[in-house]
């Protein structure tokens, strides 16, 4: 018992320093240019609100935001001139109030958008509000963008595109912009002569050849040289530049808080060298965007949703603010599980502290992402069953490892038999069985349509700790039959392929693919064939 209470110590000292070190502030020698950022994309919508489903914030709501975003920039760039705007939402409360007049009285400069879609109707109604705006702020509004990424979206063609711009340009008196990625700027140049300013969009995180941040503002500067070559007489603004700071890791290009900050600020300092303006995307985190585009699409703000910022402008960045609550959280599952088996068995303090861990971190990479009502019922489908799992594994760990017989086997036909009847076993084997093949299913989905769908580590994380449990005290499963094997060795063949699909350098899914082969690696090693063939004297083996 007193060598359980000190390994419980120890781990729990450990469990902190594991948590503390990746959450030191970092990047403090960075340093920006003095000054607020000249513009920052503004979306209006709050946490639950969205254009998806036309649930929109209140004037009050874009007061507070404007506040806020004056402590930090000059200006705000809008996309639309109608829809998500002060305007759509006060049309319904019959008390119209313009987000140009709202910026204004925030004192903010506004990149006032027109949306041109494929839909001729919404653009005429788009490019009248958007010009009536600007000729009633003509001070505030300092540009009018007509379009954005409607040649990358294929929605216009560039003469449809090109007659909707000259249509604003002769009846505003700001200089009017299009706003499009690089490549669409150089198969199109005809459009250049129509604007006063070329607005070029550089997102090297969404590249289909993805560059790490540092790559990426090494290779700005050369494209910013391009276009004042190209287009000699022109502005050339970056109207959209920025980096995510959480979702998944594609190839070099890794998101986090500390990533996003140094980008941002190197980013600024070198607009500063290059004499060009510029927009970041964006002031704050849009959940909606997930749907589309995954957590990283939903994370590309200099603000949370909830309206915390991410980051100071110069100094320390720290990873994670919530880390002590995690550890915290991680130190008390683990002392939890170990006590629930009366701290006796010494061998199972390190398991009962990383199933702790793993706990902690399946909250950590889930609770700060419930952007919708179906991911708010997956975690609470998903985090119980893995505390309930936690627990099943490190019981079954100390009855195996004190000799106890353990419990009837239950087999994947079983669980399944089970669900079709609308019931589900809680017995470790059912639990094991339905992460597995739960996992098989996901490594699928990575594998067949994975560009905007995040490593599931957090969803999974137990039963590979459960995994290597299983190799420890040699506790293999059985009976295996064709359910097993089928989840278990496609989920192995889909994680091979997966290695290779991300990369190397693609460390978040390297951890996850491995993880994923932990959990098959039970089935897989114990395979019926694997057994035949080892048992078969090397004279009666068949070339």
């Amino acid at each position: 018992m007193k060598q359980g209470h000190f390994l419980s110590l120890l781990f729990a000292v450990v469990t902190i320093v594991m948590w503390a070190m990746p959450n030191q502030p970092q990047g403090a020698d960075v340093t920006m240019v003095s000054g607020k950022f000249n513009s920052v994309s503004y979306t209006p919508y709050r946490p639950g609100q969205g254009p998806l489903d036309k649930t929109f914030p209140s004037p009050a709501d874009i007061r507070a935001d404007f506040a806020l975003i004056k402590t930090q920039a000059d200006g705000i760039r809008t996309y639309s001139s109608v829809e998500g705007t002060v305007a759509e939402t006060n049309a319904r409360l019959a008390n119209h109030t313009d987000l140009a007049g709202l910026a204004q009285q925030a004192g903010l400069k506004v990149w006032l958008g027109i949306w041109l879609s494929s839909d001729p109707k919404h653009n005429q109604a788009e490019m009248a509000e958007g010009i009536r705006e600007a000729n009633e702020y003509p001070t505030t509004v300092t540009r009018v963008v007509v379009g954005n990424e409607v040649l990358l979206r294929r929605d216009l063609s560039v003469d449809d595109l090109i007659k909707d711009i000259d249509h604003v340009r002769a009846q505003v008196k700001q200089p009017v912009a299009y706003a499009d990625v690089t490549h669409f700027w150089n198969e199109f140049p005809q459009v250049a002569p129509h604007v006063d300013i070329v607005m070029i969009h550089v997102l090297p995180y969404w590249e289909n050849t993805p560059l790490s941040a540092s790559q990426a503002l090494a290779k700005m500067g050369t494209i910013i040289d391009h276009f004042k070559t190209l287009f000699p007489g022109k502005t050339i603004s970056i109207g959209e530049t920025g980096w995510p700071s959480a979702g998944r890791g594609r190839g070099p290009a890794q998101t986090s808080r500390v990533e996003e900050a140094m980008y941002l600020r190197r980013f600024v300092t070198l607009a500063a060298q290059k004499h060009v303006d510029y927009n970041l995307i964006e002031a704050f985190d849009q959940d909606w965007k997930y749907e589309d585009e995954g957590i990283a699409g939903a994370n590309w703000g200099i603000w949370t949703a909830n309206r915390t910022p991410k980051f100071p402008l110069q100094g320390g960045v720290v990873e994670n603010p919530a880390w002590p609550w995690y550890a915290a959280l991680a130190v008390a599952l683990g002392l939890a599980l170990y006590a629930g088996i009366g701290f006796r068995e010494a061998r199972l303090a390190l398991p009962a502290f990383a199933l702790g861990n793993g706990l902690a971190f399946a909250a950590c990479g889930t609770l700060p992402y419930l952007y919708d009502h179906w991911l708010w019922l997956d975690a609470l489908v998903n985090l119980p069953l893995q505390a309930l799992f936690a627990w099943e594994a490190l019981t079954r760990a100390d009855a195996r490892l004190a000799r106890r017989p353990p419990p009837p086997a239950v087999s994947g036909a079983e669980v399944l038999a089970a669900l079709r009847r609308g019931r589900i076993l809680w017995s470790y084997d059912a639990l094991w069985f339905l992460f597995l093949a739960a996992a098989a299913i996901d490594q699928a989905r990575l594998v067949f349509a994975g560009r905007y769908l995040d490593a599931p580590m957090a969803c999974f994380i137990i039963p590979a700790i459960a995994g290597v449990l299983r190799f420890y005290t040699k506790d293999f499963p059985k009976p295996l039959r064709w359910e097993e094997l089928l989840a278990a060795n496609a989920l192995a063949l889909l994680a091979l392929a997966d290695l290779v699909i991300e990369g190397a350098q693609n460390l978040e899914f390297v951890l996850w693919n491995i993880a994923a082969l932990v959990i098959a690696a039970p089935v897989v090693a114990k395979m019926p064939g694997r057994r035949a063939r080892a048992a078969q004297p090397l004279g009666n083996m068949k070339p």
